[in-house]
């Protein structure tokens, strides 16, 4: 039960001073009687709280960046109007810096008996679960005087999916490999490793491919086309260690990363390959294994919704011999982490050549674009200084991918915005080159 501010205001005005003196007594304020039986009045006449009843049905899932609608139904199952405010509450996250007070807050009048929709719009500025606080009501009566005020826990959950920015550059790449795969007009003539078809010889083809037995029995040359093997294994790894939790741009390390893991894995799984998923740091954090891939960028999403860096360094010796347990046959790995030079000398490198000896192996990184920033920075001793900084940092960079190279590691180091579409290019010349 509460006083409004417009009982209040009445109260002043219409307050009547009485006196009372005696031992150990002082002055009071006394409220005039029409007043005090109109505030009772309408106590009397607001709704219930405690007995309305609320369901919520709706969007359990959204993409970063995108809406999620959540409709709450109120129904009043007594025998007096509601009028109400509510607030629906949900993390602070659930919402655009600003925008939570409008969003979140309803005013609603639900006749006797009935019920009422009220649908709170989301858009969660995370990812993960985002799970519905308590929902308060507060009711008035017809002159707006008192109030009655409860909450209700009413559950409900929705998960904020990877927003999948690098979806754009798909069909590029679905295009360029149906080229190698030949079922389009510019046939990739000479690439791969598994006998497609016969063809007439036309100048400019590979004359390894010609096929004499054939020609022997035609009129004309006859050559092989080839084709990208199918149904190889891809391995996707996420480092979820403390270098994924260092913000390149706008975002974490580890949210590019699963931007480029799921291009990939979209991309691999068209192509025929199967394709799982692990991340990692010191203990197995999300695997996803053996989906069909009508079911695969579904379950990557969910896997990766609620992944978070953790600020623990990388167990490299755990990661490797988890990625061996998951890939027993040979397999494409394609390790997401970091090119900093201690993590990769005093971590990876000492343990690499057990994957190398019997997978393929890519290295994906996040380069920090304002490094090229400050490398261009002059006029200023600052500036000077930056590009000198910068120029270190990038020596130290290329240093370590030169180490892994040598190590016979494909390695990829771009930017936010182009790591994803650079790591499908690369998987797209392994393909070609025969080397899945």
């Amino acid at each position: 039960m509460a006083l409004t501010g417009r009982a209040a205001l009445l109260a002043a005005l219409g307050a009547l001073p009485v006196g009372i003196w005696g031992p150990g007594w002082t002055g009071i304020l006394a409220v005039n009687g029409p007043l005090a039986l109109a505030c009772a009045c309408d106590f009397a006449l607001a709704a219930p709280v405690r007995r309305l009843g609320l369901t919520r049905s709706g969007d359990t899932s959204a993409r970063l960046g995108e809406n999620a609608d959540v409709t709450l139904t109120l129904t009043n199952p007594s025998g007096r109007p509601l009028r109400a405010d509510l607030r629906d509450a949900w993390p602070p996250s659930s919402w655009q810096p600003g925008t939570e007070f409008a969003a979140s807050r309803h005013r609603v009048t639900v006749p006797a008996g009935e019920r009422r929709r009220l649908t709170t719009r989301l858009r969660p500025t995370r990812r993960g679960d985002r799970h519905a606080d308590r929902v308060t009501i507060r009711s008035y009566g017809p002159l707006g005087l008192f109030s009655r005020q409860g909450s209700h826990r009413v559950p409900w959950a929705v998960r904020v999916l990877p927003p999948f920015t690098s979806r754009k550059h798909l069909p590029s790449r679905l295009a360029r490999l149906r080229e190698l795969d030949g079922r389009t007009s510019v046939l990739t003539r000479g690439e791969g490793t598994e006998f497609d078809s016969l063809r007439e010889y036309v100048p400019g083809d590979d004359t390894r491919s010609i096929d004499w037995r054939a020609t022997a029995r035609n009129t004309t040359v006859a050559v092989r086309t080839w084709r990208p093997e199918r149904d190889r294994h891809i391995l996707l790894v996420l480092d979820t260690g403390r270098t994924s939790a260092g913000r390149v741009g706008d975002v974490p390390r580890l949210d590019a990363s699963m931007d480029a893991a799921l291009l990939l894995g979209a991309l691999a799984s068209k192509a025929g390959d199967r394709v799982d998923l692990l991340a990692y740091d010191r203990r197995v954090r999300a695997l996803v294994q053996g989906r069909a891939a009508g079911d695969l960028l579904p379950a990557l999403v969910n896997a990766m919704a609620t992944l978070e860096p953790e600020l623990v360094e990388t167990d490299a010796r755990g990661l490797t011999a988890t990625a061996l347990r998951t890939a027993p046959r040979r397999s494409l790995i394609v390790l997401l982490t970091t090119l900093d030079a201690a993590p990769v000398e005093e971590g990876l490198l000492p343990v690499l050549s057990s994957l190398t000896q019997r997978h393929t192996v890519l290295v994906a990184a996040v380069a920090d674009p304002h490094v090229a920033r400050m490398a261009t920075s002059r006029g200023t001793t600052d500036g000077v200084y930056e590009a000198a900084a910068a120029a270190q940092a990038r020596t130290e960079r290329h240093r370590t991918a030169e180490q892994l190279r040598r190590h016979g590691v494909t390695v990829v180091d771009e930017t936010p915005d182009d790591l994803a579409p650079a790591l499908a290019d690369a998987y797209l010349a392994l393909k070609a080159a025969g080397r899945l």
